[in-house]
Formats: structure tokens, sequence, C-alpha cells
């Protein structure tokens, strides 16, 4: 049984459809996922060390502020169409999973046009325009955020849920927190181990907060674990010390979260779903340029749930930072409590829970095409 799995662009729109891919094949040993995604975007060169098959196509986004360039946006949707032609002359999929962004328009849209049944997965509290407008034509849609519905335009006999967004959850038994703690060369107990995170490439903003605060002096009892991202790691390599552990990128994070009692982050919502999968409470500081500012959004429903409070980036000004860390570090009433908060909007079986709903999806259509 082969399932098609459009999405793209970022890890934000392929992650998830992996994550359900892996979980699929747990559950089913016969069924095929084939990736259909962008050449421009992140699956370039994440696809090719995974053990799916995989179709990169010469995709390209609305080019909104430039629409002069909407041509390469058509040529590239032309030339995508053909190929997945191709693809479905080989093997046509039971299902089409679509997980957002631009790379996934194309295969949504190939499938709804040949009759194959699609399904989505939304990660944003504010849907995509691709989720938006493929809504009606979904036959389930899995929410990371229950907030997103009512900017769909789902059909009635349309299931919609709140799934949760799918990762790879902390293993059982989780790892130790003092044996976490000295594997980042921290004393195994006392004080606060800060987790700081800005996405692969980093946050500039983010990490600029994150030195200006280091000059001022870390206050004695805070050890910090922070990812500059890649880009950024030889700006900032040289601020390292016995408490400040400094890394271009956390892989595999789950070492990093095991050890860590409060985190500052951007508000992506995979990177959500692990600090409330792991029940970590979050400074959270929204990528103000994110599409539809959904990050914010998404923060806003943790910090709703006392899960999280809100950083804007415009009011990073020099010490609110480390006002605001030492404010909940010197707080283990209230760190409890948001921990205990994120444990709430945890869904740490989101992808089987995904999968099992695919795969039920898959069987029910090919009894009715049986018929």
């Amino acid at each position: 049984m082969i399932v098609w799995f459009a999405g793209g662009g970022t890890g934000g729109h392929l992650y998830p459809g992996l994550a359900i891919a892996r979980a699929l094949v747990r559950a089913d040993a016969s069924v095929r996922p084939i990736f259909i995604g962008a050449r421009r975007g992140i699956e370039r060169d994440v696809l090719p060390t995974t053990e799916f098959a995989h179709l990169l196509l010469d995709l390209h986004p609305l080019y909104r502020a430039r629409p002069w360039e909407n041509w390469k946006t058509a040529l590239g949707f032309a030339s995508a169409w053909r190929m997945l032609g191709r693809q479905m002359q080989a093997a046509r999929p039971a299902l089409v999973l679509g997980t957002g962004g631009y790379a996934s328009g194309a295969g949504l849209a190939y499938a709804v046009s040949h009759g194959v049944p699609v399904a989505l997965q939304e990660q944003n509290s504010v849907p995509g325009l691709t989720t938006r407008w493929f809504s009606r034509h979904a036959r389930e849609i899995y929410l990371g955020y229950g907030e997103a519905a009512v900017r769909l335009h789902a059909n009635t006999g349309t299931w919609v849920g709140e799934t949760g967004n799918p990762i790879d959850p902390p293993p059982v038994p989780r790892p130790g927190r003092p044996d976490a703690r000295m594997r980042w060369g921290f004393p195994a107990a006392g004080g606060t181990v800060v987790l700081v995170i800005g996405g692969s490439q980093g946050a500039r903003a983010v990490n600029d907060a994150v030195a200006e605060w280091l000059s001022a002096g870390l206050p004695d009892d805070v050890m910090l674990i922070w990812g500059t991202g890649r880009g950024s790691y030889a700006r900032y390599a040289s601020l390292e010390t016995p408490r400040v552990r400094v890394v271009p990128y956390l892989a595999p994070i789950a070492e990093a979260y095991a050890a860590s009692d409060l985190a500052v982050s951007r508000a992506g919502a995979l990177t959500l779903a692990e600090l409330c999968a792991w029940n970590i409470p979050a400074i959270l500081i929204p990528l103000p340029t994110a599409a539809a500012d959904h990050q914010s959004a998404n923060a806003r429903v943790l910090e709703g749930a006392g899960a999280a409070i809100v950083l804007e980036e415009r009011d990073l000004v020099p010490g609110e930072l480390g006002r605001r860390v030492l404010a909940l570090a010197t707080d283990p009433v209230r760190l409890r409590s948001m921990a205990t908060a994120s444990e709430g909007h945890a869904h740490s079986r989101a992808a089987d829970v995904i999968a099992s709903r695919m795969l039920e999806l898959c069987r029910t259509t090919a009894l009715r095409s049986a018929r």
C-alpha cells in the first residue's frame, strides 16, 4: 500500500511527515511511504538520509512581495504535474497526506484531480494557505492545535480533530535528570539548567540577547545549554564556559531536554510539541516575521494554559531576558506549575494516533472501491 506525503520547504512541514511515516510502517509493514517535496526545500538535504523513497520537484512558493517572479511558480508547477503523472502511473497511492508548505500544493492538487483521497496535518494554531485551501477536499484533518479548526473550510463529513503534533516522543523510561546534567558537565543537582534553542539556523535576536545577558554576568546558580544554530556558532563559540555549553546544533536534542529545567525558544509548532512532551516550562520569543504571525498564536495558546510566558522580540531590551529567566529560576513553585500545565498539552503519541486513523481511512476507501 503506497501513501504519498506531500509537504516540506521547512523542517516544520517535513518532520511531522517523517514521524507519521515511521508510525505507519511500525503499524503495518506493507505500507510504502513516498515523500513529495521541493528541490529547494530542506527535504533536499534531509530525505536522502532517510529510509524513504522520495520525489523532489521544481516547486516555488508564491512570491507575494515580488509578484513578477511568480512565473517561476507557474513553470515549476507545470513541470511538477508531469513528474507526478509519471509517479502515479508507476504506482497509484491509496492516500495522500499533506503536511503543509508550498511543497505540498502540487501533490495535493494532483491527488484531488485524479480521485485519490487526501488528508491533512496542520501543525500551527493558524493554518497555512495550502491547508486552508485543501481542507474542503480532505477526508480527515489532524490538528496540532484545536484552535485552527475555525479557520478551515472542511465539509460536513470531514473528520477534524486535535491529535497534537507528531514528534519523536521521549524514551521510556526517560533519562534521569542527574545523569543528563552530568553529561553536560553540570552538577547532578542544584541550580537551574536553561536550554536556549532558536532552530537549526539559530535566531539572531535571541542569540544576541543571550550574549548580552552573559556579558552582564550569569547568576551563580544558572547553567546554560545554548544551541546557536549552525550558521551562527562561530560568532558565539568563544562564550562557552564550564556553566555555558555552546553548540551549533542539538542532535540528538533529547540529551538537552533531559537535562533542562526551563527553555528559551522560538515558538515553532514542533519545538513547542517537544517541550510539552518533555514537560519543560518555556519563555517563548515568537518569530515576528512568521507567516500570519502563527508563532505568536502558538505561543499565546501555551501562555494561556500556564505552560509558558511570551516575550516579544521587540521587548528584548538589554537585561530583560536575564530578568525573566531569573524570576522563574528563583520561583520553583511556579516552574513546577508551568511544567504540570505543559504536560497537559503533551501529545506524545500523536504520530501513532494519526497513523492509526490513516490506515483505517485507507482500508475503508479500499473496501468502497472494491464494491
